[in-house]
């Protein structure tokens, strides 16, 4: 199957041999190392693609049973996977004969949980469960087998290695000591939980996967395909341009639209970078400034609705409530992630006009076609963005939503001859939907066999205790113990698997001392997200440094610096009782006037936090300034860690932070002229 790493917006030539091969490398880093196959194997490769993606659309359409449908999901993602997926990056372009082997075995397993063993998938789990037979050990070891050289091929060794260790928790807890001890389980309890039931491989990561992720996936291929992200970068350009501001204002607008149809923060930083990176640099931005804008920008295509990250799926299922839900949920918090950027942009856009100025040089103008001209042209792109939460709000479930968005798309396409899903067109679309899916559906399978030795074990019961225990009982000091948790996870794992397994072990901790649990899982999974632009995980800065040319680890800096306000704010609503609001929820007695109240506290104080990390306001910051600043953001949006540090002598926390950032913003204010 013929298949470029590359996202299809970047415009062919619009990097070198040298930059597009390290580029490449980066997104391979997270998406595997793909074979390019021509001839009869592209004809296999495709032809497999396509039947996944039909089979999951036919599944979306009518009743398929849940096990049958996690079951062939799984099977798919492991026969694409060793298809395209070569063992190591010398083999790839090649079908080598193990390749073929382990797509033999892969469609072994598939068959006999489908229909061998007795029908393994159609009479009572429980009965073989307890009572497994020895070929149910023999499949099961060589589906975990399968499942971790999969999930190695198409993400790297971490996720399986890690994997791993907990598998040999589940066999050998019994003696490790306590508070870490359990009795130990042998291959006749632990297998079957792990690959029979729907506690472990087949759990609730996978029946997410199978039955939205994947549609989602293959939306946003079509969307690709039709040129949206094309349109989205172009229509971006021209809504913000003509001004210095335009390169920084393109980069937010572009990560925030392109969040749908791309899906993948590495794949919109590259988008945004190859066209956005000329035009920044003439406006004045640094190489490492600039990735770092490119790196967050692309952070933010991962919580941008409708569509959101994987885990995003993932939170609805696990509390139980419409994925609609978890829009209204994300709404305010994505905003607000968004309006840092722009604060930290236009930020920038005084630093840059000020170095303009001194030097006695002339910003750049930049022209673009009009946003309104654009639009007339391709404005239904839009159409099946908004698709998706009307079908929603009118009453239909997500899959279906996102299935009628679909045909929307589709439909719309041939409005314009450029963008027109023509048959071939389309079986590209549904083939790469289904490819893209490969990774993510290997990922929440290998998540599944960690999240079923922690359930089968109590390690997340024992986990909550120990962190409630070595936090003192106070819920700030929990937070911020569970935050270096799921960050220091997500060091090593993927978003998708880095919240099933915190929500699993962290979250726990927080709904014990009474934080609601969507705001515990909403929570977490910021903190996944956030996580992303560290090291050695921080594939967006390293693709954005590949781009600019300026080092990895100063563009991670950099990129550390333009989430850093995004940083605080999920502890609002774990930390601060009317904190809720920013997700869009309300406690006893509180109205709409008080939501709004927190909304603009949150603004104001991520408003003051992005000039202290920018060391510049309406003229550049003294340190002290900077320290003052940072003191009123923080007492502005985690009004608790004050209570924390200064314990009950410290009343109206956050008046004083909005006194003290006035005050300050007062004094930058004098004697200093305007920016032209």
């Amino acid at each position: 199957m013929s298949h470029s790493s590359l996202p299809p917006e970047v415009p062919e030539g619009a990097l070198d041999e040298d930059i597009a091969a390290r580029v490449e490398r980066l997104i391979e880093e997270e998406e595997g190392a793909q074979n390019r196959f021509g001839g009869w194997l592209g004809v296999v490769g495709t032809g497999a693609a396509l039947a996944m993606a039909l089979f999951h659309l036919w599944a979306a359409y009518d009743i398929v049973p849940t096990t049958v449908l996690r079951f062939v999901h799984v099977g798919f993602a492991m026969v694409l996977g060793f298809l395209l997926f070569p063992v190591m990056r010398r083999y790839r372009h090649r079908l080598m004969p193990w390749d073929v082997l382990l797509i033999s075995a892969a469609l072994y397993v598939t068959w006999y949980l489908l229909v061998g063993g007795d029908r393994i998938g159609t009479e009572p789990l429980i009965d073989r469960y307890v009572f497994p037979e020895a070929q149910d050990l023999v499949v099961g070891w060589m589906l975990i087998l399968l499942i971790l050289e999969v999930t190695r091929r198409a993400t790297g060794w971490v996720m399986p290695v890690v994997a791993g260790l907990f598998l040999l928790y589940g066999f050998f807890g019994n003696v490790l000591p306590a508070p870490w001890k359990h009795q130990g389980y042998d291959s006749e309890r632990l297998i079957p939980h792990l690959t029979i039931t729907l506690d472990g491989i087949f759990g609730t990561a996978v029946d997410v996967s199978a039955s939205l992720i994947i549609l989602f996936t293959i939306y946003g291929a079509i969307l690709q395909l039709s040129g949206a992200g094309k349109f989205f970068v172009d229509f971006s350009f021209a809504a913000t341009g003509g001004k210095a501001t335009s390169a920084g204002r393109t980069v937010v607008l572009s990560s925030f639209l392109l969040g749908g149809p791309s899906g993948s923060g590495v794949a919109t930083t590259v988008t945004l970078g190859t066209v956005a990176w000329p035009m920044m640099r003439r406006v004045g931005y640094r190489p490492d400034d600039a990735g770092g804008l490119l790196a967050a920008g692309g952070l933010g295509a991962i919580i941008s609705p409708p569509v959101l990250g994987a885990a995003a799926f993932l939170i609805a299922e696990y509390l139980k409530i419409g994925y609609l839900e978890v829009l209204r949920m994300a709404a305010v918090p994505t905003v607000l992630y968004y309006a840092s950027l722009l604060f930290m942009v236009e930020l920038d856009q005084r630093r840059i006009g000020a170095a303009h100025a001194a030097a006695g040089t002339e910003r750049a103008t930049l022209v673009t076609e009009g946003a309104w001209a654009l639009t007339k042209k391709y404005g239904f792109h839009f159409s099946s963005l908004l698709a998706i939460v009307v079908f929603m709000v009118l009453g239909y479930s997500p899959t279906m939503s996102v299935l009628y968005a679909m045909a929307v798309a589709v439909v719309l396409s041939f409005l314009r001859r450029d963008s027109a899903l023509w048959p071939r067109r389309l079986v590209d679309a549904l083939a790469g939907g289904a490819v893209q899916a490969v990774g993510i559906a290997a990922t929440c399978a290998c998540a599944g066999i960690i999240v079923g030795v922690i359930t089968l074990t109590g390690l997340g019961l024992k986990f909550s205790e120990i962190a409630i225990q070595a936090a003192g009982g106070n819920l700030v000091i929990t937070a911020l113990y569970t935050a270096l948790i799921v960050w220091i996870v997500g060091l090593a794992v993927p978003v998708t698997a880095s919240y099933i397994i915190c929500a699993v072990v962290a979250a726990p901790a927080l709904i014990k001392l009474g934080v609601p649990d969507y705001a515990a899982h909403m929570f977490v999974f910021y903190y996944a997200v956030l996580s992303e632009v560290s090291p050695p995980t921080a594939l967006s800065p390293f693709a954005a440094a590949a781009i600019t040319g300026a080092g990895p680890y100063r563009t991670t800096l950099q990129a550390w610096k333009y989430t850093l306000p995004a940083f605080v704010l999920p502890f609002v609503f774990v930390t601060d009782p009317d904190g809720i609001a920013l997700l869009l929820a309300t406690k006893a007695g509180m109205g709409w006037g008080d939501v709004a109240w927190q909304i603009a506290l949150a603004a104001g104080g991520l408003a003051a936090l992005a000039a202290a990390c920018q060391g510049f306001a309406r003229r550049a910051l003294a340190g002290w300034e900077r320290i003052g600043l940072v003191l009123a953001g923080l007492l502005m949006i985690f009004p608790a860690l004050a209570e924390v540090v200064f314990g009950s002598a410290l009343p109206a926390p956050h008046w004083i932070g909005i006194a003290l950032g006035a005050g300050l913003l007062a004094l930058q204010w004098r004697g200093v002229e305007r920016l032209a």
